[in-house]
């Protein structure tokens, strides 16, 4: 007998009730781990003495992409947690560990209080938060399509995204109202910078709550009853393409996602000669619109599939980088850089918006969380994380063209991924009682 629509009702406003839970704790994750490079311009002097500023931010940014270089650890620990206790424990472990290293940063005294202690605490804090976020995107990946019915998997597997720009543009409005509205400059540099991380871990616990009222999913309850004794990482070897496939499709994406979002508003102070308030401006009103963007391409995706969508992105994006960036250095009008900045978010959008459900179809549900979470961090933690990183040292060296460059070299490989590649809204591993 087919469910009667009034039965079916409360399934999906609990559908809808998870999916908001996960997303809300996701948001709030990113918010807590963006903040750090938002803010990173003021708070740089406290933690890097000298007079070189462009040295200090080398620095702040070599202690970004360590808070990467954790998180395939995390994705390890956090996937292998989801896989056997439950994907609502493991996002509720994960939120917790960002309140913790939020709360460490907010309270870490300065170079000029404590000397060489004060960097390695904010070191050990922003390896906690990595180890936080390793985690996190696979469970949450993983959580949000179990929930989600077939037939829209990609557009509800996008809201990852949606929360995940929110919670960097929520990062990015914070400095803007800072700036403009709360605090000068001097202030800024000298404590204003703590009152993000404080709000950090506030909005962390909040999340601590959320996401413990959320329901389990079916996928991972159905596999724990029937499950006896596994050997998880014995079990994920036997999917040497499907992890291959996954560094894949994020190398060129996660390159493109870090440089256009989290190093551009350095960029465009520092190369393109704008003000960081005009930087501000055009990364939060991009990417506002970014966000909006990651639900009409994962429609798009269950209506046309996800590989012509990837597609789409690999080409465009291994054709436009270098004119983006070269157009980017010429101008000095900030209405341009963000129409350019604008274009290449567009571009970007056709792996951001279903990078996440792509993965989650390629794995079996006993390991789905551990197959996403694992290679996807190593992945980022090589190119995504080290985007500023690279495009500082090239600068410094004075080749900055190179980093252009670079970053299509990645886009490219990815797209040889997605012209071999099957399409897994048509191919995938998710059994019919899961949809």
């Amino acid at each position: 007998m087919s469910p009667t629509p009034s039965s079916d009702a409360p399934r999906v406003r609990q559908r809808l009730l998870s999916i908001f839970g996960g997303s809300v704790g996701n948001l709030i994750e990113w918010y807590d781990f963006y903040i750090y490079s938002a803010f990173s311009l003021y708070f740089a002097p406290s933690f890097f003495p000298g007079d070189n500023p462009l040295v200090r931010q080398l620095n702040a940014a070599g202690i970004f992409a360590l808070g990467f270089l954790i998180r395939p650890i995390g994705g390890w620990l956090m996937g292998l947690y989801a896989d056997s206790r439950g994907r609502r424990a493991a996002l509720t472990l994960s939120v917790s560990l960002m309140c913790l290293g939020s709360l460490v940063i907010a309270l870490c005294p300065t170079y000029q209080q404590v000397g060489i202690l004060a960097p390695i605490v904010l070191v050990l804090a922003r390896l906690l938060q990595g180890l936080s976020l390793g985690g996190e995107y696979g469970t949450s990946a993983t959580y949000l399509s179990e929930v989600a019915t077939s037939r829209h998997r990609g557009f509800y597997s996008s809201f990852q995204y949606v929360t995940l720009i929110m919670g960097q543009l929520l990062a990015t409005l914070t400095l803007l109202v800072l700036q403009r509205l709360v605090l000068t400059g001097p202030e800024l540099e000298a404590w204003g910078w703590r009152i993000p991380f404080l709000c950090g871990a506030a909005l962390a616990i909040f999340g601590f709550y959320m996401r413990r009222n959320m329901v389990e999913t079916e996928a991972f309850q159905a596999e724990a009853a029937r499950r006896t004794e596994r050997r998880p990482m014995r079990e994920l070897l036997r999917h040497p393409r499907e992890l291959a496939l996954v560094v894949g499709l994020t190398l060129g994406g996660t390159l493109a996602f870090y440089t256009y979002t989290v190093y551009m508003p350095k960029f465009l102070v520092s190369s393109v000669g704008l003000s960081r308030d005009d930087a501000t401006l055009i990364s939060a009103g991009s990417l506002f619109l970014y966000m909006l963007l990651q639900p009409a391409f994962g429609l798009l995706s269950d209506k046309v599939g996800r590989r012509p969508v990837l597609m789409g992105f690999g080409l465009l994006g291994s054709l436009c980088t270098v004119p983006l960036f070269t157009a980017l250095t010429s101008t000095r009008d900030a209405f341009t850089a963000f129409l350019l900045v604008m274009t290449a978010l567009v571009i970007v959008s056709g792996y951001t918006s279903i990078n996440a459900v792509v993965k989650a179809e390629l794995f079996p549900a006993s390991i789905r969380a551990l197959g996403v979470g694992l290679p996807y961090a190593l992945t980022v933690s090589v190119f995504g994380g080290t985007a500023e990183y690279v495009g500082t040292w090239f600068k410094l060296q004075g080749h900055e063209s190179w980093f252009y460059w670079y970053v299509t070299g990645g886009i490219f490989c990815s797209l040889l991924v997605y012209l071999l590649m099957r399409d897994t809204a048509r191919h995938h591993r998710f059994d019919t009682s899961e949809s």
